[in-house]
């Protein structure tokens, strides 16, 4: 199947959150399932899009797969990243569309954007430790875990970092 990574278009953003937040809850990452708050904010993508560039990942028929959120070096969609660096963040991939390779052409996109920009030297991300076959992804590309950086956005949640030499 061919996949193709583009730019989101502001009529997919509904459809992009629904995947995005089908994918969190059917991962169980989300500590009060269909009640958790951050469901809200997965749901956003036009808010992410103030802020970030939003990449989805689709079939060429044109049926999503996934998308990310990659976030240059300054942009308030930036949790972890310091100068120079970006980051990408919300990563997602629905059901039917895992184990097709759009998870790492996703990762793939938001590297090779990280290294078109001026400046960029890392690209970092946070992840949950409930996420073994991302990680596996971001290890392949090249990504090594950065336990220093790990942080909790709300107490009792434990992110997990990984960082990206450009």
């Amino acid at each position: 199947m061919d996949i193709v990574i583009r730019e989101a278009l502001p009529e997919e953003y509904e459809e992009l959150g629904e995947i995005t937040a089908r994918a969190y809850l059917g991962d169980g990452l989300l500590t009060y399932g269909e009640e958790d708050p951050y469901l809200a904010r997965l749901r956003d993508v036009a808010g992410r899009a103030a802020h970030s560039e939003i990449l989805v990942a689709a079939r060429s028929d044109g049926r999503l797969l996934g998308g990310v959120a990659f976030a240059p070096p300054g942009s308030a969609y930036c949790d972890i990243a310091g100068e120079g660096e970006a980051e990408f963040r919300m990563l997602a991939v629905a059901r039917e569309g895992r184990g097709q390779g759009a998870g790492e052409a996703l990762v793939r996109a938001c590297i090779d954007r990280a290294r078109a920009l001026d400046g960029v030297r890392h690209l970092v991300l946070s992840t949950s430790d409930d996420m073994p076959a991302a990680h596996r992804i971001y290890e392949r590309l090249g990504f090594v875990r950065t336990p220093a950086r790990d942080w909790e956005p709300f107490p009792g949640l434990t992110l997990l970092t990984y960082g990206l030499e450009l």
